[in-house]
């Protein structure tokens, strides 16, 4: 992993592998940059065999304030599509960045604080494991923007929350406290700020003392279920959804962004 990313942040500790949303100035809103390089680090970490375990967090006051409807830093843009297959793929972008997290060949462990807005909440619920501070809210306001939840997130609430669980959240679009998020499964520990870090640890350090080749083959075990469970993916058409989506008129008077202009999730600030 030599690689120089330019909205994430990595930190390498033996085994272990932290990897930090970094646009704290703008709560680590999502770009497309962001999105590429996600789905680029984790796939790479098929071939990485001294990781063993990858916390996904986010700097500054947020794990993540869903999408960036500013104009992106300088460098950040992504080159334009050269073909009318690779202007598909990119709106594909977040469904495969949530996917890599989810494949990734290491056990994963979601570090959220402060707000985990649409996107940002799809990112952490792709994880193994969500860690959350007991003041964080997690949010899906996608239908609220005039778009629906695309990214393969909703078959991933349908496993992890359920069908009731998952109307309540994607169609009402309420705020959903850690208290709440724990006691509906969206997370697995909800504890004060100040012990967040320590919590994550103690969850790494139990990962760790387990024999490594049992962990990743009952990972990767889980993960054969729940495909099979699927019985399909609906969701290679997700990126399409958001194409038509994005020229509606709803979206464009509740997002303020113009059709294909970048992620599509809210962004806080």
């Amino acid at each position: 992993m030599v690689q120089n990313y330019q909205t994430l942040e990595l930190e390498r500790a033996g085994p272990v592998l932290r990897v930090w949303l970094n646009r704290p100035t703008r709560r680590n809103a999502i770009n497309p940059r962001m999105l590429s390089e996600l789905g680029d680090l984790f796939l790479s970490l098929e071939k990485d065999f001294d990781v063993r375990v990858v916390v996904l967090g986010g700097r500054g006051a947020s794990f993540c304030a869903g999408a960036d409807r500013k104009a992106p830093d300088p460098g950040e843009e992504l080159a334009p599509p050269t073909s009318e297959r690779e202007r598909r793929w990119l709106t594909h972008l977040g469904r495969r960045a949530c996917r890599a997290i989810e494949d990734c060949e290491v056990v994963t462990v979601a570090r959220v604080h402060g707000h985990a807005i649409g996107g940002g909440c799809c990112l952490a619920l792709s994880c193994d494991f969500r860690v959350a501070a007991q003041d964080s809210i997690f949010r899906i306001p996608e239908v609220d923007l005039g778009i629906p939840l695309t990214w393969a997130a909703v078959p991933r609430l349908l496993d992890e929350i359920g069908a009731a669980r998952t109307r309540e959240l994607v169609l009402l679009c309420g705020d959903i406290h850690a208290d709440k998020a724990l006691a509906w499964g969206m997370i697995h520990r909800s504890v004060a700020l100040d012990a967040l870090d320590a919590e994550v640890d103690s969850i790494i350090q139990t990962l760790l003392n387990k024999p490594e080749l049992a962990l990743h083959m009952a990972k990767t075990n889980l993960r054969g279920y729940a495909r099979l469970r699927s019985l399909g993916d609906a969701s290679e058409a997700d990126g399409d959804l958001i194409t038509v989506a994005q020229g509606s008129a709803d979206f464009r008077q509740r997002f303020g962004m113009t059709p294909g202009s970048g992620s599509t999730d809210e962004h806080e600030q």
